[in-house]
């Protein structure tokens, strides 16, 4: 059985991307991202437009994804035409390249230890800690996990999380997070202005409360997770963090479309730099990522990920309060 750096090094024959197909996947995700938000606006029965303004939140999700593997250089890096696209789509899902790469990066690299900072992450705190906190520490900290925190994911994690208290902590590294939340509500406002009321909420608010919940969720999913695993510093390996603490999800084959395949996220913390078509070839051809930690969407599934707290260190797992 490959372990350690082995297991890293088996993955980099896949970590090489067909350009062609980048691209393609690229520009197809983003002609029907426009085809569906157009339709949100033409006059016709609203139910079509209702269908078009669902759909449209689930394919942001997709473009998030590819987005995402390109922040990693797993595709389209040193494109110029590239660059622009996923900038301005950075602006769009309030992401801007510079803070999401920048605690995206420190994730990666410090995924399940249980004592950095939880940046780019749900904090994890252990019940001896949890037990230490104030109440008023205790209540940020079940808050910002809540299931109502995740849901309203728009707000909390992309407006607030990513371009406000980014702006508040330091402004001069995060002008791009300044300039996201003036292109965003600039646009959003002349779509209400010009289009109405009913428009906006059909090509705004429901596809970004839809991309947001789905997105929020599935940082959190994918870190915790009933047999989730997590160590201390000095424990911790990266390929250890990668199959122990990242889950491989489940999901049927239009979900796979919809998340681009990053429910192979153990693979993706295995090797960022393979493009996200090529996940399900890994987890293919090398036996041990086929034994990987699951979930699911399936609702039973997601009230377990849900219903954990915090890390018990004698039970050596995550368990509720």
């Amino acid at each position: 059985m490959l372990q350690g750096k082995q297991l890293i090094l088996a993955t980099k024959p896949y970590a090489r991307e067909n350009r062609a197909l980048s691209w393609y996947y690229t520009l197809s995700t983003l002609v029907i991202l426009f085809a569906l938000l157009a339709g949100t606006a033409l006059p016709i029965h609203w139910a079509f437009r209702l269908i078009c303004s669902i759909a449209a939140g689930l394919v942001i999700v997709r473009m998030f994804v590819i987005y995402h593997d390109h922040q990693h250089k797993a595709i389209l890096d040193k494109s110029f035409l590239a660059d622009m696209i996923f900038t301005f789509f950075g602006f769009y899902v309030l992401a801007p390249t510079g803070i999401w790469t920048a605690s995206h990066d420190y994730h990666h690299k410090n995924n399940s230890k249980l004592f950095s900072a939880s940046i780019g992450s749900y904090p994890i705190y252990t019940r001896q800690k949890y037990e230490k906190l104030s109440r008023a520490e205790r209540r940020h900290y079940l808050f910002i996990r809540h299931p109502l925190t995740i849901l309203f994911g728009y707000i909390f994690t992309f407006m607030y999380g990513m371009c406000i208290k980014s702006i508040i902590n330091r402004f001069t590294k995060n002008v791009d997070s300044l300039i996201a939340l003036i292109v965003h509500f600039t646009s959003q406002g002349l779509i209400f202005y010009f289009l109405g009321w009913q428009t906006w909420i059909l090509m705004c608010a429901i596809p970004h409360f839809i991309s947001g919940a789905m997105g929020s969720y599935l940082f959190y999913a994918q870190h915790n997770f009933p047999s989730v695993t997590f160590a201390g510093n000095e424990e911790w390996t990266y390929e250890g963090a990668a199959l122990d603490s990242s889950s491989y999800m489940e999901l049927n084959a239009f979900m796979r479309w919809v998340t681009a395949n990053i429910g192979y996220h153990h693979i993706h913390h295995m090797n960022a730099r393979i493009p996200f078509y090529r996940l399900p070839e890994v987890m293919q051809a090398i036996p041990e990522m086929q034994t990987a930690k699951r979930t699911s969407l399936k609702p039973k599934d997601i009230m377990a990920c849900l219903n954990l707290k915090v890390w018990d260190f004698e039970k050596k797992e995550m368990v509720g309060l």
